[in-house]
């Protein structure tokens, strides 16, 4: 898929909600691609509901868009932060443990709990854990994986957990196709994929930032930069918070308030 997206010069930064609290967001207006029977994310299907990260605008500069009936926009997103580094095949399992399947991430106390065990049955030699003791977010804000990331049983809670967690994007040399799948319906975190192994060039601590426009990841404590595969259709749906979300806003589906 390819990316179609053009930045103007409408910049807003955005600051994260609680769920979120150290990465940062850069938004750009750009268009949303047509909905088509065609679009191979129409028939994604999530039993959560939406959990858009309603991030609260702080805007430095606006210019007017202008937009007519045919057109609908939306927003690319740069994330700058943390990296937390892992290796190929992780997957559901570690990201989160089936015995915390029962929470429920519709609820917010279950989904803010979510997140406090994200990672959390990654091996022990992973000696820099993700989430700190007593913490329910993590101040690593992109993951950087290898090969296979999400691989393992087709379970939602993995980028829901992740979401909760403050993850803003994971960024993989290849992905399991439900994870990447499951994290497009649920909106929950962007799953980029590198060109490169990058795990192999960055270490879990480094500041990086995450260009969808541009698809690059820049690693600022290293200065090395490295190319991403564009998001394409997948990122609208996520930025607008998951597959229901999407349909409601593209007038597939009924609002909640209609």
């Amino acid at each position: 898929m390819a990316a179609s997206s053009t930045l103007s010069s409408s910049i807003t930064t955005f600051k994260l909600s609680p769920c979120q609290p150290r990465a940062s967001f850069i938004i750009a207006s750009v268009k949303l691609p047509s909905v088509s029977s065609d679009n191979p994310f129409n028939p994604l299907i999530s039993h959560f509901g939406p959990t858009p990260k309603s991030p609260t605008i702080a805007p430095l500069r606006c210019s007017a868009v202008s937009t007519t009936p045919e057109t609908t926009t939306t927003t690319a997103t740069a994330f700058h932060g943390l990296c937390y580094v892992v290796g190929d095949n992780i997957d559901t399992d570690q990201i989160i443990p089936a015995e915390y399947l029962t929470l429920v991430p519709s609820n917010p106390d279950e989904y803010k709990k979510l997140g406090s065990y994200a990672l959390c049955g990654l091996p022990s030699s992973y000696q820099t854990r993700f989430i700190d003791p007593d913490e329910f977010t993590s101040k690593y804000s992109i993951i950087i994986g290898g090969d296979n990331f999400g691989c393992g049983s087709s379970r939602e809670h993995a980028p829901v957990a992740l979401g909760a967690a403050g993850v803003a994007a994971v960024v993989a040399e290849s992905y399991a196709r439900i994870f990447f799948r499951n994290s497009v319906a649920t909106g929950e975190v962007y799953p980029l994929e590198s060109e490169v192994r990058i795990c192999e060039e960055c270490k879990t601590g480094d500041v990086v930032t995450v260009e969808l426009g541009e698809s690059r990841l820049i690693n600022h404590t290293t200065g090395k930069e490295y190319k991403l595969k564009p998001i394409g259709d997948a990122g609208p749906v996520i930025e607008a918070g998951g597959i229901f979300a999407y349909a409601r806003k593209a007038g597939m589906i009924p609002s909640r308030d209609a």
